[in-house]
């Protein structure tokens, strides 16, 4: 039977660095392990909160049911009749722990996503992407199991209705499934297509002197790495949790009433016939960046604010509340709406 503790504090288990507590707390590093918790009855009476990496969520109070956290470290490659390459994943696996045990085995596809914080049973709730690339690209299935009966079930891609940082297990199915494994297909590096044309790859593989003739999916990792870290506060020296916001996708006319107000406002042209308006452009044209607040004393050391290079990035300067970070943030959705007509939406899961 696996240890239920008590009282636990979750400052450790998420990367805002928030102090609250979990009246339940037990670790699964198995889909048996888990399957035997929801059947203890604490477990089952209680309300449930699946953890991975903590780093896709803002906790603004104490969790009075149970958490749960994965711990499942699995990682697979089974070869594919077609020459491409299965990848299985274990849900408590980190995403960048999984990007680079694929780069290391010669695949391609995973390489746009380097450096996402997280674990890889989180990644398909929100569809995670990045520099032109998103999961559903390479998504063959995941394996969940279901809170309220222990069955496992397999979902295939359409049946997750992925969209942008979407899919339905953030809809309909909130909060009714746990990601056990991911399967992923990918292709053998040699002759893979790599997408270089999204961001600042391309101009960063150039200041790295990579000829393309010798381009692979390593370059490309360390391309979107170097650019991460210039732009995103590494959550083990501040607290955050990625881009607080998603990208507004807008109709085109919204955007040429927009445009015509703003002439310098960046758009671009989504597969629906819509238009997708940076957010951290909206957030520091409203003149949100680098905004701190939260300071107790008059010249105190600030608790919370926007980042001073990202404006997508919300961050615990130290000693913050979640519930502090969450006003913060309806604050800069109140102000991008009424000075662009532009409703913004959080990313991060607020709890």
């Amino acid at each position: 039977m696996q240890q239920i503790e008590k009282n636990v504090s979750l400052r450790p288990y998420n990367t805002f660095g928030m102090d609250v507590r979990a009246r339940l707390f037990a670790r699964f590093g198995t889909t048996e392990e888990l399957q035997a918790l929801l059947r203890d009855d604490r477990i089952r009476a209680a309300d449930k909160l699946i953890l991975g990496g903590g780093s896709n969520l803002l906790l603004t109070q104490d969790v009075a049911g149970a958490v749960l956290k994965n711990e499942i470290h699995e990682i697979a490659f089974i070869d594919l009749p077609d020459g491409d390459v299965l990848v299985r994943a274990g849900g408590g696996v980190g995403w960048h722990e999984l990007v680079e045990a694929t780069l290391e085995h010669g695949l391609a596809g995973l390489e746009n996503l380097s450096l996402i914080p997280g674990t890889v049973g989180a990644a398909p709730l929100q569809n995670i992407g990045a520099y032109g690339v998103e999961l559903k690209d390479v998504f063959e299935y995941l394996d969940a199991v279901e809170l309220a009966t222990g069955e496992v079930r397999r979902f295939r891609g359409p049946e997750c209705a992925f969209g942008y940082r979407e899919s339905v297990f953030k809809r309909e199915l909130k909060g009714h499934y746990v990601v056990t494994y991911v399967g992923l297909r990918l292709r053998r590096a040699p002759g893979a297509a790599l997408r270089t044309d999204y961001g600042d790859i391309r101009r960063t593989l150039t200041e790295m002197q990579v000829p393309a003739p010798d381009l692979t999916p390593h370059h490309v990792s360390r391309a979107v790495q170097q650019i991460r870290r210039s732009k995103l506060p590494d959550p083990a020296e501040i607290g955050n949790a990625g881009s607080f916001f998603k990208n507004p996708e807008i109709s085109v006319a919204q955007y040429e009433a927009l445009k015509a107000r703003f002439a310098d406002v960046p758009g671009y042209a989504t597969s629906a016939g819509r238009v997708k308006v940076p957010a951290g452009w909206l957030i520091e044209r409203a003149g949100w960046k680098g905004h701190r607040r939260g300071a107790a004393t008059p010249g105190g050391a600030a608790t919370h604010g926007v980042h001073d290079r990202q404006a997508l990035v919300l961050v615990n300067h130290g000693g913050a509340r979640g519930a502090d970070v969450w006003a913060l943030a309806q604050e800069i959705m109140q102000s991008v709406e009424a000075t662009f007509g532009v409703v913004l939406t959080p990313e991060v899961n607020v709890l």
